[in-house]
């Protein structure tokens, strides 16, 4: 088969990224079910998952059936890129959500990339996504983290250095660690600082708890968790400044209007540092410079 014609770019090969689902078959697209029909390829983090989710959306493929996983994604990249040169489309699906945000994927996207091949997406369910929606905790500007390290050093280091990140972070744990991640975060943090534990995501035992970071990680600490879970932890609030440090930001704006910045960009760039509004810092920092000239 050729490329899906709904789909940007010029007919032939193509690589197509598709999302399945992240618990619920019942979320799978009927273009995801097309595609697992009519693909040429079909490279699958786990290939007897995959079997299964075709069998339980009543699919076989028409296809060859590939594994790639960590471990053999570098050679099956090259293999990948031969087949779209060749016409022919090659559909990449992980376990569950989308291939290549925590799972393989990257490197065959950068392969094809690389060779000006077509590669597109086939939309769909998202577990960072659903559980930043789900989270109560602000969407407008957020970062995926995904897991954080394994040995408690090496996790206290990484969180560390998002101790002052003010959008809403969003990680992936496996249920074992989620404990001590929680304890961690907290720690790092602060007990207060809110927070949202999702787990079994559209599935059957589907569970969100709220709270402060304090709470969640002594709730965990008493209750096993069980299934794949998702962590959702609010960015640092912005910090209250004096008078005086502001004065000191409009000042650091004015500046660097004076060195060729743009007001506009400057201001940006001081809200981003301190946390004040940046209409605030334009507005004070036009002030300011006006008084100052004759």
């Amino acid at each position: 088969m050729t490329a899906p014609a709904d789909g940007p770019g010029a007919p032939g090969g193509a690589l197509v990224i598709a999302a399945t689902p992240i618990g619920n078959t019942a979320d799978a697209s009927p273009r995801l079910v097309r595609a697992l029909e009519e693909a040429d390829l079909v490279a699958a983090e786990d290939t007897r998952r995959l079997h299964r989710l075709c069998q339980a959306l009543g699919v076989t493929p028409r296809g060859r059936v590939v594994s790639c996983y960590e471990h053999n994604e570098e050679a099956r990249a090259a293999e990948v890129v031969e087949a779209v040169t060749a016409g022919l489309t090659v559909l990449l699906v992980s376990d569950a959500g989308m291939p290549a945000v925590s799972d393989p994927g990257y490197r065959l996207v950068r392969a094809c990339v690389e060779h000006d091949l077509r590669v597109t997406v086939l939309p769909g369910p998202s577990a960072v996504l659903s559980a930043l929606a789900l989270s109560g905790l602000p969407t407008d500007r957020f970062t995926f983290e995904g897991f954080p390290r394994r040995k408690a050093g090496e996790r206290a280091r990484a969180l560390a250095a998002l101790r002052d990140e003010q959008r809403t972070m969003v990680f992936f744990e496996s249920p074992h660690r989620t404990a001590g991640t929680l304890a961690a975060m907290a720690q790092v943090f602060g007990d207060d600082r809110p927070a949202a534990l999702c787990r079994e995501l559209t599935k059957t035992y589907e569970e969100v708890r709220r709270g402060p970071l304090g709470v969640l990680a002594a709730g965990v600490a008493q209750d096993e968790v069980r299934g794949e879970v998702c962590l959702v932890v609010a960015g640092r609030p912005p910090r209250a400044l004096g008078e005086d440090e502001v004065a000191a930001a409009v000042e650091e704006v004015v500046q660097r209007s004076r060195s060729g910045e743009r007001l506009k960009d400057a201001a940006a760039a001081v809200a981003v540092d301190t946390g004040l509004g940046k209409k605030l810092l334009y507005d004070r920092a036009i002030a300011a410079d006006a008084r100052r000239r004759p």
